[in-house]
């Protein structure tokens, strides 16, 4: 899980874009993205988790957003693309992959 917080911009895009390559360059597939501190996404961050999904998908996996602010929420719905990821509407809401939770 990444999570990220405050504006994700032309100036903080870059390193959200290298902390998502770097997961899927050490295995992993399915991303899951916190947004809950995000407070707004431009069209640079959207282009970001856009590719970090294909790149998760072209391997197997998914990338899932969760807890998007109005906000950010606003730009997926005017874009189309909370048709295109997925997104929960909270931590609580995530599913957990097959083998990763604990006996209970």
């Amino acid at each position: 899980m990444v999570t990220v917080g405050g504006e994700i911009d032309l100036y903080t895009a870059p390193q959200l874009r290298n902390e998502l390559v770097e997961s899927l360059e050490a295995g992993t597939r399915r991303l899951v993205i916190d947004m809950s501190r995000a407070e707004f996404c431009d069209s640079t961050g959207i282009s970001v988790l856009l590719s970090a999904m294909k790149r998760s998908r072209d391997r197997g996996g998914d990338l899932e957003l969760v807890a998007p602010k109005p906000a950010v929420m606003k730009v997926l719905q005017v874009t189309g693309l909370d048709e295109v990821f997925v997104i929960h509407p909270d931590l609580d809401a995530l599913p957990v992959a097959a083998g990763t939770g604990t006996a209970q």
